[in-house]
């Protein structure tokens, strides 16, 4: 344990007694170093939290009291913790005035004997200094051999947690690499009001995408947090509930907890290819009907298959796939057999129970990917759920990034053709006479005429135009596209497009 005033005081070879007890607070602040000087202003060479020893060759007759008070001020302004004073040398006792600028000071006074030298006491300090050095660096070398070992125990992310929570006699918490915690079941949980805001905090630190470190101290919640990997993506983060900032020793343990827990995630992420490769194959086995195998493999290795019925969720991974698929995987995981997910054509497809697809559409909103949602289905259905989605997905857009295919038969098919770009197919249809707008009484007579269900002597009437003028218009109007107006699906593609180019007529 380090020196203090008061351990100095209970030695008895040193003998030493307190003149001045000043701030009892410095009784038991450790010493950082003890040194001898006569000088009239030693602050210069001096650092804070030490023992100033002197015997007062400076304090000769000529000192006067407005000295002495100077000389204690510069030496509480340096933020030494005591000043010893030896008697029986130039002087046969402590003056007087430099005991009442020690009081006025709160600054220790304490007496050294003629008997005592000041190496003694000097030697005192500097071996306890040492000695104390020494247990923290085996302490430390302890702690790091203890996390070792538990790193090769099985469950050596809990192990190395716990043991890490052991030495530093703290709760600690993990993050995965999307903010969400990870459950690992140490000794100390995290205090409920602490859960929150160190949450948020791993959150903002991993939003950053690099390396890095930060220290929490608000509304009594302190903590320091640091990232797990070398560079992007990241891995998650560790936070280390602190009063105060991590010393040396333990600034070196939990760098040493980090790398064995960035290493035990680098070795699952080899794993997690061949994971991803498994995924795939009971996904084609569910598409071609083979359910009871892959169900069974599943059940062995994930918890089993959502149950019926189902909702198909296809998400866009965008430039970050990696990242998705590891932060979908972690979040899996904690969702035990609610969920299933696999890669397939590029794309992320998820398989939920109905009900639970509402765990998926936060988890996706926070990645900030693009997502389309089937309608209930069976296994059997698969496929079809697969469409779906990828319909949903194609009618997303930067405002609406999630999208449910049902949503859009609620919204009609125009809506859809709309959303998903077909004005762009409408203008390229119609091209041929929005280039000249002489040409738009063809368009207007066409349109007039479908509204009117192909029927001559209604529509004619409506233009006020006679029904032969309208005939060549409209006959007119389907050679120039290229268009038999005489079939039905020739008809509905013309209105179709007439129909969107109304619904966006300033769009080029």
């Amino acid at each position: 344990m380090p020196t203090t005033i008061s351990t100095l005081l209970e030695d008895r070879d040193l003998a030493l007694s307190i003149l001045v007890p000043g701030d009892e607070a410095l009784h038991e602040a450790p010493l950082a170093w003890a040194h001898s000087s006569d000088l009239a202003d030693p602050t210069p060479w001096l650092t804070e939290g030490g023992l100033l020893l002197t015997d007062g060759v400076s304090f000769m007759e000529s000192a006067t009291p407005e000295d002495l008070r100077a000389y204690v001020d510069r030496l509480q302004g340096a933020r030494i913790v005591a000043l010893g004073f030896a008697v029986g040398i130039a002087h046969d006792a402590v003056p007087e005035a430099l005991i009442e600028a020690c009081e006025a000071a709160g600054l220790p006074l304490l007496q050294v004997p003629q008997a005592t030298p000041f190496m003694q006491i000097i030697r005192h300090v500097s071996d306890a200094i040492a000695k104390d050095d020494r247990a923290r660096l085996e302490a430390s070398l302890d702690a790091q051999r203890a996390v070792a070992r538990a790193a090769l125990r099985p469950d050596g992310l809990r192990a190395i947690l716990t043991e890490l929570e052991l030495r530093l006699g703290t709760w600690v918490a993990m993050f995965d690499s999307s903010g969400e915690r990870v459950e690992v079941a140490t000794r100390r949980a995290i205090p409920a009001d602490a859960a929150g805001p160190v949450a948020e905090a791993a959150a903002r630190l991993l939003a950053k995408g690099r390396p890095g470190s930060m220290r929490l101290d608000d509304a009594g919640v302190t903590a320091t947090l640091e990232t797990i990997g070398r560079r992007a993506p990241l891995r998650g983060a560790l936070a280390v509930g602190t009063a105060k900032g991590l010393d040396t020793a333990g600034a070196d343990l939990v760098s040493s907890v980090i790398a064995l827990a960035g290493i035990a995630l680098e070795q699952s992420r080899t794993l997690d290819s061949a994971r991803r490769r498994l995924r795939l194959g009971i996904l084609e086995l569910l598409r071609s009907g083979t359910f009871d195998v892959a169900d069974s493999t599943a059940r062995a290795l994930w918890g089993g298959l959502p149950e019926e019925p189902l909702i198909v969720t296809l998400a866009e991974p965008g430039t970050d796939g990696g990242g998705l698929l590891e932060q979908l995987g972690a979040f899996a995981d904690r969702h035990h057999g609610r969920m299933f997910f696999a890669e397939w054509e590029d794309r992320i497809v998820i398989v939920t129970s109905r009900g639970d697809e509402t765990l998926v559409g936060p988890f996706l909103e926070r990645a900030q990917a693009r997502a389309g949602a089937s309608g209930a289905i069976e296994w059997d259905d698969l496929d079809r759920g697969l469409d779906e989605s990828a319909r949903a997905l194609a009618s997303t857009t930067d405002g609406r990034p999630l999208a449910r295919f049902p949503d859009l038969a609620t919204r009609g098919l125009l809506t859809y053709l709309e959303e998903s770009g077909g004005e762009a197919v409408a203008h390229r249809l119609l091209a041929p006479l929005l280039e000249d707008p002489d040409d738009a009484p063809l368009l207007e007579a066409t349109a007039v005429w479908l509204e009117h269900l192909g029927q001559w002597d209604p529509a004619a009437r409506a233009l006020g135009v006679h029904r032969q003028t309208l005939r060549s218009r409209v006959g007119t109007t389907g050679r120039r596209l290229g268009l038999d107006l005489d079939r039905m699906d020739d008809r509905a593609e013309l209105w179709a497009a007439l129909t969107l180019l109304r619904r966006t007529p300033t769009r080029p």
